[in-house]
């Protein structure tokens, strides 16, 4: 008997481990639904936003749902998004102290109407409530869109930058908070960027590990979460996330929850005439890929 029992100890840990390795889903027909991407969570866990693309792209507005008795609202659109179409916003990020939104959007408010690029812009959040959202300016935004951004706690932005000019097909760019402004953006350079796509850049609080997608064909698939921690002030050799997290599929816009130590990522699959796509979750330990 007490071998039986054994046996089933061994078996459930071996399980539980399994589970916490393994990406599920976030909260299917609520949030998932077969044509969203691009999650963030606030830091208490109880604001959502995300990007509803109803697996076309043709239509891009931030969604919002809140955390009441343990459940989540209904989704409704975000107050500084789009409810008609007449933009695209993409890409919500929290920064670490959960007051200010970046999020990407081309709408074309104090610039030419002809321009479609996106631009980086920002949205504080107090008290439960929005602000009004507004353009983070011309020294980081140009006429090649700009993408992705995510903040440390020292407010420096990384982000995606189109650009023809860059080491590969896109690359990922920071720009340092000083004097109550941003500085001219820098290109993060090699290891990180390379001649393949780089892009989805998630920066750390505290700055010194970065996740992002690269196209590298060594990948499992489309696109694949990769991950570098600094040291010493340097980029490390980029590593894999690894196969329990990264498919054959397209893994993209990873967010890492700190309280909760999660990796929440979206994942596309292009079927016939849509995509596909879907937010998952899983636990994330970053020590493992130090």
């Amino acid at each position: 008997m007490r071998k039986i029992i054994l046996a089933l100890l061994i078996l459930i840990k071996a399980y539980s481990a399994q589970s916490q390795v393994t990406p599920k889903v976030f909260e299917s027909g609520i949030i998932s639904n077969n044509g969203v991407f691009g999650f963030t969570l606030s830091p208490d866990s109880k604001t959502a936003l995300w990007v509803s693309s109803n697996g076309k792209r043709d239509t891009l507005k931030i969604m919002e749902s809140r955390k009441i008795n343990g459940k989540w609202s209904t989704p409704v659109v975000a107050p500084f998004s789009t409810s008609n179409g007449e933009w695209k916003d993409i890409d919500p990020i929290f920064s670490p102290d959960g007051t200010t939104v970046l999020f990407q959007s081309n709408r074309n408010t104090g610039r030419s109407a002809s321009r479609t690029d996106f631009d980086i812009w920002a949205v504080e959040f107090n008290n439960g409530s929005w602000g009004k959202p507004y353009n983070i300016g011309d020294l980081i935004n140009t006429e090649a869109s700009e993408s992705y951004a995510s903040m440390t706690i020292d407010k420096t932005i990384y982000f995606m930058k189109d650009n023809p000019d860059g080491i590969g097909k896109s690359d990922i760019y920071f720009s340092e908070y000083k004097d109550s402004k941003y500085q001219t953006p820098q290109n993060i350079g090699f290891p990180i960027n390379t001649d393949e796509r780089e892009s989805n850049p998630f920066i750390s609080s505290n700055g010194d590990y970065i996740i992002y997608f690269s196209s590298d064909p060594k990948g499992f698939g489309d696109v694949d979460l990769m991950i570098s921690t600094k040291k010493n002030g340097n980029w490390t050799t980029p590593k894999n996330l690894g196969k329990s997290i990264n498919s054959s599929l397209a893994e993209f816009c990873p967010f890492v929850h700190k309280k909760e130590k999660k990796l929440y990522f979206s994942r596309q699959e292009k079927i016939e005439s849509r995509m596909n796509e879907n937010i998952y979750s899983v636990n994330f330990d970053v020590k493992k890929y130090q």
